[in-house]
């Protein structure tokens, strides 16, 4: 068995509250859409999981070889996805109202409407996020962690959690493209919900570094 029902139910769930967490890809998002209509926030949110599936055969291929290389290889990857899911969750838990984010979004939605090709938006949305090695780095800290113990193909096991990962946030992030009309006339609101979703998904991701941090190598 890959994994185990009550962790994919988990595995699911995590996947929509990151994917609903504020970062630059809902920015990139959001704000093509408020510029550009709800089609081209669509269109980027596109771009972006098609960049996300660059990064999972990637990782799949890593995560391969560190299954049958040696204990202090893991063990080094295991400390640095920790660190920095910790990071990442310890950042969001502190962050300011009416900052980061949402002031870009603020920013976007005071901007003049303007046209854009909607290839260059899903090229855009594609590279952004092919090129952030952040995002190689989160699949590898966050995917594994739900793989079976007892899973013999674990690289393949990989590929299939992380294409389930990507198509769970087509509709998380149309849903952010077609929320940009509200979002532009009410960016106080969404500032102050962007904020406590922070919060929410910084504890998650301080949970989950110190679960990878606790893990054990497993068996090849």
């Amino acid at each position: 068995m890959i994994i185990e029902t009550h962790q994919l139910l988990l595995f699911i769930a995590a996947g929509w509250l990151l994917n609903l967490t504020p970062g630059p890809d809902v920015l990139y998002i959001v704000t093509h859409a408020l510029r550009s209509g709800a089609r081209a926030g669509l269109v980027a949110g596109l771009g972006i999981t098609a960049g996300c599936f660059v990064h999972v055969a990637a990782a799949a291929v890593g995560v391969g070889a560190l299954l049958s290389a040696s204990a202090t290889a893991f063990t080094v990857l295991k400390w640095v996805g920790a660190a920095y899911l910790l990071w990442m969750g310890v950042r969001m838990l502190l962050s300011r109202p009416g900052g980061g984010n949402g002031a870009a979004i603020a920013a976007a939605q005071s901007a003049t409407p303007v046209v854009v090709s909607l290839r260059s938006v899903f090229l855009g949305g594609f590279w952004t996020n092919v090129l952030n090695p952040k995002v190689a780095l989160f699949f590898l800290a966050f995917v594994p962690q739900f793989i079976a113990a007892g899973t013999g193909n674990k690289a393949l096991a990989f590929v299939l959690l992380g294409v389930l990962f990507n198509v769970n946030a087509i509709p998380v992030n149309a849903g952010w493209a077609l929320a940009a009309a509200w979002m532009s006339r009410r960016v106080g609101a969404v500032q102050r919900g962007l904020h406590w979703l922070d919060r929410v998904a910084g504890a998650m991701f301080i949970g989950f570094g110190l679960k990878l941090a606790l893990t054990d190598r497993p068996a090849s």
